[in-house]
């Protein structure tokens, strides 16, 4: 678990800051960064299985640093682990429907800001996150761009016929966790759906090729190159 001490250390660089988001489920906490500029289109940022970790808080960071307005709900309410056994566990118990709820008061919270421009939200999500980016499309109209980085969780069942949002798919070629039949069978649901994808696989790397904070699957080639698609698109979609 992460230690009040962690959270205060952390939080003393950060230009973010914590927010509560109100919900009818109990109110629960969220990361907000907001751009220098001090508005831009709106982002949803959904955390791996780990919670709500420092790693999630540097993408809201550099997505504002690229001129977003990015939140990070707590989908844990509080717990998060470094350890993959706890982990799995965490996911596991998520609640979906209840994190569904917190995914639609989220993107209402987000929307209400005044730092936030536009109508149409955006939505980032990883490993866990990446699932749950997919069904916050289908249950929030106003988002209209989901990037979905090896979105996987066994209990989230999307609502493609309702997502609105065009959809970018970032996969690892080295994924054990999801593998080439689960990104075809993906493609093919949204395809069947009407939904508008673009799925790109990066050569060579990993599950989680992204995170910086994990040396071992971490590649600063190919993150650095998904970093410019993810952006292109969010650009092209929100702006």
């Amino acid at each position: 678990m992460t230690s009040d001490s962690e959270r205060e250390t952390e939080a003393s660089h950060r230009s973010g800051r914590e927010i509560t988001v109100p919900s009818d489920d109990g109110d629960f906490v969220a990361y907000l960064a907001v751009p220098a500029e001090g508005h831009g289109p709106g982002i949803l940022v959904l955390q791996e299985w780990w919670g709500l970790v420092p790693e999630i808080r540097d993408v809201c960071d550099r997505l504002a640093r690229a001129g977003f307005v990015a939140l990070a709900p707590d989908l844990y309410r509080g717990d998060a682990t470094r350890d993959p056994d706890e982990a799995a566990r965490l996911m596991m118990g998520l609640e979906i429907e209840r994190a569904g709820r917190d995914l639609e008061q989220a993107a209402a919270t987000l929307q209400r800001r005044p730092e936030t421009d536009g109508t149409r939200l955006g939505c980032i999500g990883f490993c866990m996150g990446g699932r749950l980016a997919l069904e916050a499309a289908g249950r929030v109209p106003a988002i209209g761009a989901v990037v979905d980085c090896y979105g996987v969780h066994p209990k989230v069942d999307p609502d493609f016929a309702a997502c609105r949002a065009k959809v970018l798919g970032v996969f690892a070629e080295n994924d054990e966790f999801v593998s080439k039949a689960d990104v075809a069978a993906l493609a093919d649901a949204l395809r069947s759906a009407g939904v508008v994808h673009r799925f790109r696989t990066y050569l060579g790397v990993r599950h989680a090729f992204l995170n910086e904070a994990r040396p071992e699957v971490f590649d600063p080639g190919m993150a650095a190159e998904a970093w410019r698609d993810v952006l292109t698109f969010l650009d092209a979609e929100l702006r």
